[in-house]
């Protein structure tokens, strides 16, 4: 693939403190797969996840659609080392660095659960029945782009006694305003419109 001669991206905050999302000009992951790397020896099949890896401060890389979610510790301060990611991110783009070492991913694949998949892609965990498809429907179409924005992700894990578990990723992990999107927003939203539901909780990984 040619390497492009411009790479546009912009660093936008998100509510979690701790993360930044870098927003690309072109997508960078087909459509339907995001990747989680929260150790360095976890990213080898992203590139660029094991380039930020070597950055001492970066301990958290997730990467879906047009954005990267760099979650950093307390060595640095984001003020301090913003615009050096972003310019790192670029510098490896227009070099032809890689997001993905993994293959085309086909409809059926970005359908499947986490297990048939890359240990390092996450996805909705596949529905038994049709409540269940119902809840990611309401979460794909109500919930998706407004926590995507905030440069994370929410994902359907179980349905069960009334209790719906959803997996939090990118920003979202560790975020001290997580707890209040969940009971506030999504329970709220999936209480009204799937019978059955009573309570959402945080999966705890």
């Amino acid at each position: 693939m040619q390497t492009p001669k411009i790479f546009s991206m912009y660093a936008e905050m998100t509510p979690n403190p701790m993360a930044m999302k870098f927003v690309a000009e072109r997508m960078l992951l087909p459509e339907g797969v995001q990747l989680e790397f929260l150790k360095a020896e976890e990213a080898t099949s992203s590139p660029v996840a094991v380039k930020l890896f070597e950055l001492p401060f970066v301990k958290g890389v997730f990467i879906t659609s047009n954005f990267i979610t760099v979650l950093k510790n307390d060595k640095a301060m984001w003020d301090e080392v913003v615009f050096d990611v972003r310019d790192y991110i670029k510098e490896f783009f227009l070099s032809g660095g890689k997001v993905w070492n993994g293959p085309a991913v086909s409809e059926e694949k970005q359908n499947s659960t986490v297990q048939e998949q890359q240990p390092s892609m996450v996805n909705h965990v596949e529905p038994a029945n049709e409540t269940e498809q119902k809840i990611i429907e309401i979460l794909e179409t109500y919930v998706k782009p407004n926590v995507e924005n905030d440069g994370g992700m929410i994902l359907f894990q179980s349905f069960k006694d009334g209790i719906v578990t959803l997996q939090l990723k990118g920003s979202c992990s560790g975020c001290q305003h997580s707890s209040q999107t969940l009971k506030a927003g999504v329970e709220t939203l999936l209480k009204r419109m799937v019978p059955g539901v009573h309570e959402v909780q945080q999966e705890m990984v």
